[in-house]
């Protein structure tokens, strides 16, 4: 049985763009504490999944715990993709700090700002590590510039680079004043701070300072005399920064080489906040009983639901109830295999067995605590399965997946009745789909959504229609006259009566709007029709042949034959669409917009994101299926929209007749 040991457990979140080398820096920090043994440059930890080892890259979050001078971690290794960002945007909540793993190229830079827009709503402590550093060609200087021009934050550079040929072999920590060269494989050697370095070292430490006294009014009156503080009060200060998020430090690493990581640790053990930091930032009180929050659900092919929680607060033991939920098992969540545990306390990162009723987000044993709000779908497919007999599993599989992951959704259209599944992007849904296959035994396909078109008038005309039928006995008799006038949108459909006389029993006037509505449904075009008003004005009835059925019959086949006759014109649905993206795009936005029928409507700066704008603009649906794809492609995978349905507008020429024609096929 496994054992969390003694003392705190901190938990910190590996997150960054795709390739940015978060999974080598934690096997790094695995190599480096004696959790597993490599060569350097190797890699044998990380994405194990069927999915993410078909594609080299993550698409669910890898845990490990380990040890460093007798401080105990649980990294959370998170994926880099875009299309996966809900996994992050999931566990940030329930963590002590994320650690922003990144190239420096300045080129890149905005790509973190989703991330660093999550970690500042969170007000979380983050550590940033411009990995790949020996084989960065671009400038450290250039990349923090670019970060800063992104981050709500103060970014405050930690270490310089020391180059040799024009590649860094070493870094000078600003805080201890010391220069470290790089030993590939084992810990740097401290050198003398080289000469040439020396005006930039004095230059980029008095910067530093300078940061930090932002924060410190006795660090800045020590400044403006000229003093030197102590390297004490230099790591206290950076120290309390980071811990209240004040500051985003930036340090220099070199995974696949064990470079960087070492100090990085030491970073950690020093500047991570204490659990009770964690609980203040989070508003749990220290008091009263065991509260977790849900950082992810996972469906596990034998032990059943397994929630793996942060435990903030009090202590566990199987067979304990949280909300009421019996707790059937507690695991230590360690890569791939959970293993059982006896109990788990506060601050631990702990699996909970077959808790059918949590969901990811959910806090159990308390007050709801402040998450991030699941991602919004920005690419769907329709499904269909090659046995229909499997659709009440199919539904049965979705809704443990979407449970898994917050930003999946799934819908039976009503207008079009397709099964809709939506997600992140084409990669997100292709994982969906072979989980579908390869846990649940479903042969699913896909196909292009159908858009929701509808269908109006232009004019109005009166028609007549009698429905007789004889069939021995009683037979079928119903006869109408209606009015049919088009509405100003979004009226919708009115129907009246103006019968005198008798002409049709008032029992009856029911049953031809009933019929009428039937008709509506599928208009001459192929489409539900709307915005058209009915009225009926004459009629006749037979007093042994008229019934209910006679007359929705002799509605729906009066308003179906008139439609024909009333100019009708397809309406295509368009949709309100907000475009964010960082501002040096802003020009390929608009270009997007124009090549898919779209109406510029304008753009601002997006609220709350430095250096991005938001462009909005009407859209037709038809238009919407892959624009996250040409989106993300123009803009390196920053770029992402909202969209909802704004109003219906008249489609005409070569597109309505293909549309038309593909309606009637």
């Amino acid at each position: 049985m496994a054992s969390f040991g003694h003392g705190e457990v901190r938990v910190v979140a590996l997150v960054g763009p795709y390739q940015s080398g978060k999974t080598s820096l934690l096997e790094s920090i695995l190599a480096v504490t004696g959790q597993l043994t490599r060569r350097p440059g190797t890699r044998v930890f990380g994405d194990t999944s069927p999915e993410a080892r078909t594609r080299e890259m993550g698409v669910e979050l890898n845990v490990a715990h380990t040890e460093f001078m007798g401080e105990r971690y649980a990294f959370i290794d998170c994926p880099g993709s875009v299309e996966f960002l809900q996994e992050t945007l999931s566990v940030l909540p329930g963590v002590d700090a994320a650690i922003i793993v990144t190239e420096p190229d300045d080129a890149r830079i905005f790509t973190l700002a989703p991330l660093l827009h999550a970690i500042e709503q969170l007000r979380l402590p983050r550590f940033i590590v411009f990995n790949k550093v020996d084989k960065a060609q671009g400038s450290i200087r250039a990349a923090v510039e670019a970060l800063a021009s992104v981050s709500g934050a103060p970014v405050v550079l930690r270490h310089i680079p020391i180059r040799e040929e024009g590649h860094i072999t070493g870094y000078v920590d600003l805080a201890a004043e010391q220069a470290h060269l790089y030993r590939p494989g084992q810990p740097s050697e401290i050198i003398p701070l080289p000469e040439v370095l020396r005006e930039r070292v004095l230059s980029d430490r008095m910067a530093m300072l300078e940061q930090l006294a932002d924060f410190d009014d006795h660090l800045l009156e020590e400044l403006l005399d000229n003093l030197t503080p102590s390297h004490d009060e230099v790591f206290h200060d950076l120290a309390l920064d980071v811990q209240q998020g004040k500051i985003a430090p930036v340090l220099l690493a070199a995974a696949t080489l064990d470079e960087g990581t070492r100090r990085l640790l030491k970073a950690l053990r020093h500047e991570l906040p204490p659990l009770e930091m964690s609980q203040a930032r989070l508003g749990v009180t220290a008091e009263d009983g065991p509260l977790g929050l849900v950082l992810k659900t996972i469906h596990t092919p034998h032990g059943g639901k397994l929630s793996v929680t942060r435990l903030l607060r009090g202590a566990l033991k199987e067979g304990d109830t949280l909300d009421g939920q019996r707790v059937a098992g507690l695991f230590k969540v360690n890569g791939q295999t959970p293993e059982k545990l006896a109990s788990a306390r506060a601050g631990d990162l702990v699996g909970l067995g077959k808790l059918d009723m949590a969901a990811t987000g959910q806090t159990l044993g308390g007050p709801a605590l402040p998450v991030l709000a699941p991602l919004t779908p920005v690419f769907t497919v329709a499904l269909s399965l090659a046995n229909r007999n499997d659709e009440v599993k199919l539904s049965g599989a979705l809704a443990k997946l979407a449970e898994e992951d917050p930003s999946l959704s799934f819908v039976h259209h009503g207008e079009t009745g397709e099964l809709l599944l939506s997600g992140q992007g084409e990669v997100h849904l292709a994982v969906t789909l072979e989980r579908l296959k390869s846990r649940f035994g479903l042969d699913v396909r896909t196909h292009r959504p159908q858009v929701a078109y509808r269908e109006t008038i232009r004019k109005g005309v009166t028609h007549h229609a009698r429905h007789k039928k004889q069939s021995g006995g009683h037979g079928q008799f119903g006869d109408v006259t209606i009015e049919v006038q088009p509405q100003v949108a979004p009226t919708g459909f009115s129907f009246t009566d103006r019968i005198t006389g008798g002409a049709i029993p008032r029992q009856y006037i029911p049953s031809v709007e009933e019929g009428v509505r039937a008709g509506l449904k599928r208009g001459p075009l192929g489409f539900p029709v709307v915005d058209v008003a009915v009225t009926l004005t004459d009629g006749k009835f037979h007093a042994v042949d008229s019934s209910d059925m006679a007359f929705q019959t002799v509605g729906r086949q009066a308003i179906a034959e008139a439609l024909p006759l009333c100019a009708p014109v397809l309406l295509e649905p368009i949709q309100l669409v907000r475009i964010h993206v960082p501002s040096v795009y802003t020009a390929k936005a608009n270009q997007i917009i124009s090549t898919r029928r779209g109406h510029i409507l304008g753009f601002d700066v997006r609220d709350g994101w430095p250096g991005w704008d938001t462009v909005d603009a009407h859209m037709p649906e038809a238009e919407l299926h892959d624009l996250i794809i040409e989106l993300r492609s123009l803009t390196e995978g920053a770029g992402t929209y909202e969209a909802r349905f704004d109003h219906h507008t008249e489609l005409v020429g070569r597109l309505a007749d293909a549309v038309v024609a593909h309606a009637a096929a």
